[in-house]
């Protein structure tokens, strides 16, 4: 056998291993960003079902509070109808502002305060926004793992072609960069 052959041939095997590895890689990766998803959805859809419990206990004690109402069941439905990435990041965030403004109606209501289901309900919320904050870092920090992996060189000259493409961080809206606006009455 030629030497000139044998390097080529080792050259060939070399590369099909070096693609074999990324394209493994990529998936797992990709894979990981999928699992990472679940876990939001499934802290998403726990905090979802948590919500009209909690507005039922409020409202049997602020009942001309309507505005307040309507705005945590309209976020609620577009938690619940939102499909993509982007979209269930701007409706997660609509809640959360939405069920602040819930909490924060509490507070002039002593006996709400007092009462054990609100009470319960309300450390549930706030176990399920730990857990949904941590889910979207976990989530963001594999999705950036992944999308500089597709970037770089020498993989950016086979991922796209392999079908791989960039994921969408799981971001907060501009309304949620804006600074708060705290008043005291």
């Amino acid at each position: 056998m030629s030497t000139p052959l044998v390097i080529i041939g080792g050259i060939v095997v070399l590369i099909a291993l070096w693609l074999w590895s990324m394209y493994n890689s990529l998936v797992s990766m990709k894979t990981q960003i999928e699992e990472a998803w679940a876990q939001i959805d499934v802290q998403l859809k726990r905090r979802a079902d948590l919500i009209p419990n909690l507005v039922a206990t409020v409202k049997g004690y602020a009942k001309h509070e309507k505005s307040v109402f309507t705005e945590v069941t309209n976020a609620h439905k577009a938690m619940l109808g939102a499909t993509s990435v982007p979209k269930k990041a701007a409706a997660s965030d609509l809640l959360t502002n939405a069920l602040g403004k819930l909490i924060a109606l509490a507070e002039n209501y002593p006996q709400l305060k007092a009462n054990e289901n609100f009470l319960e309900l309300q450390r549930e919320l706030t176990d399920t926004e730990d857990k949904v904050a941590y889910s979207r870092q976990f989530y963001n920090t594999t999705v950036m793992d992944y999308n500089a992996k597709i970037r770089m060189f020498p993989t950016n000259l086979m991922a796209g072609q392999m079908g791989f493409a960039e994921k969408e961080f799981f971001g907060a809206s501009d309304e949620d960069k804006k600074p708060v606006h705290v008043a005291f009455e």
